[in-house]
């Protein structure tokens, strides 16, 4: 068939219909730098990023460093804040080391890969994050795709393998719901069938566990040996980056065999430097770790949601796609900024607003948060 004069991509046309049609089309807001609207959407869960000693954290490694890391970490681009941040979090968290990667998505994809790989078998909640989702079908080994939070099927998978090796994989807060990985029952299973246990904290760190030591603390798993963990730096720590934190053999490991950490630019400065002392402000204030689960207990409440939050995100279903992006140009409307989550970030049918409490939100902020959700979510 000829196809001269047909441009290569003119499909984009026919997709971008499907999308509008759908309720699916996506589009870019820029924020300005302080936002007049109260933000209920931003995964800035302990108030942090505006914080004055993590800006200065910031500004303090930019002098000193300079504006980039200038290269790998392999090659220029590692430097003693690097390091001391890596050991400033192991210590917190309760592992043996730490690396970091420059965001929380290549650490995922580092830590899936380089710990997986041809002739291995990955197990992984149906739920997890798109990183752990693309590092699963970038690690060439045998994927399995479990339930959300289906023990059962995990060790009926795990039992039945014939692999050496195996790897599971779990967020341990799940970013689109906000509920929790039965990590203790997970980990039980993980060891008696001889498997890895790689956990994302993205949402776990700085909420949930011992002043916000994340999950792996609340559930005793801390330090576990056959325990891997990956978290995000711009989250709960306000900045951003990404860290994979274990026992030192593993970080030896993806020094040697992670290309998202070989190949990549190490994380600038300013960025190191934020989240370091972000840390420190957690460190000291442990009080916003239980500040965050208290707000969005509140805000469940005003919505009518009926559980309890186990984490700062607050999920409130409305179905359809554009009810969803409705109801979040409603609240921007009158001042609150919601987050808005449509497939295929969340299963067809179940089109959210998603809601996220912040450690720092006042008094009047929440006062303002009932007003306007109130109105917004009334029956019409």
């Amino acid at each position: 068939m000829t196809r001269v004069g047909l441009s290569p991509l003119a499909w984009l046309d026919e997709v971008e219909a499907q999308r509008r049609a759908a309720g699916l089309r996506r589009s870019l807001r820029a924020r300005r730098p302080v936002g007049a609207e109260l933000d209920l959407a931003s995964n800035d869960y302990l108030g942090l990023s505006q914080h004055p000693r993590v800006i200065d954290g910031g500004i303090t490694a930019l002098r000193t460093w300079g504006a980039g890391s200038t290269g790998s970490r392999l090659v220029t681009g590692n430097t003693e804040l690097h390091e001391e941040f890596e050991d400033a979090l192991a210590g917190f968290v309760g592992a043996e080391s730490a690396l970091v990667f420059s965001s929380g998505y290549t650490a995922n994809l580092g830590a899936v890969v380089a710990l997986s790989g041809p002739g291995s078998l990955l197990v992984s909640d149906a739920y997890t994050h798109a990183s752990l989702v693309d590092a699963c079908r970038l690690s060439r080994a045998r994927v399995a795709v479990t339930s959300h939070n289906d023990v059962a099927a995990v060790e009926r998978v795990l039992a039945g393998r014939d692999e050496e090796r195996a790897v599971f994989v779990t967020d341990s807060v799940f970013s689109a719901d906000g509920d929790l990985a039965p990590l203790r029952e997970l980990h039980a299973v993980c060891r008696r069938h001889g498997a890895l246990m790689i956990v994302d904290e993205a949402h776990g760190l700085g909420v949930r566990g011992d002043g916000g030591r994340g999950l792996l603390d609340e559930a005793g798993l801390a330090g576990a040996p056959d325990v891997v963990m990956t978290t995000t730096l711009s989250k709960a720590l306000g900045s951003q980056g990404g860290v994979v934190l274990g026992p030192a053999g593993v970080r030896a490991h993806l020094i040697d065999a992670a290309r998202t950490f070989i190949f990549d630019t190490g994380l600038a400065p300013a960025a190191v430097g934020a989240a370091h002392a972000a840390l420190q402000v957690l460190v000291d204030e442990p009080w916003r770790a239980q500040r965050v689960l208290d707000h969005a207990a509140t805000l469940a409440e005003i919505c009518g949601v009926v559980d309890v939050p186990s984490s700062a995100v607050v999920s409130v279903i409305l179905g359809d796609p554009e009810v969803a992006v409705a109801a979040a140009a409603a609240c921007l409307d009158h001042g609150v900024r919601a987050g808005c989550f449509r497939p295929p970030t969340v299963p067809a049918g179940t089109s959210r607003l998603r809601l996220t409490a912040r450690a720092s939100l006042t008094d009047d902020e929440m006062t303002l948060a009932r007003q306007v959700l109130t109105e917004v979510l009334a029956p019409a």
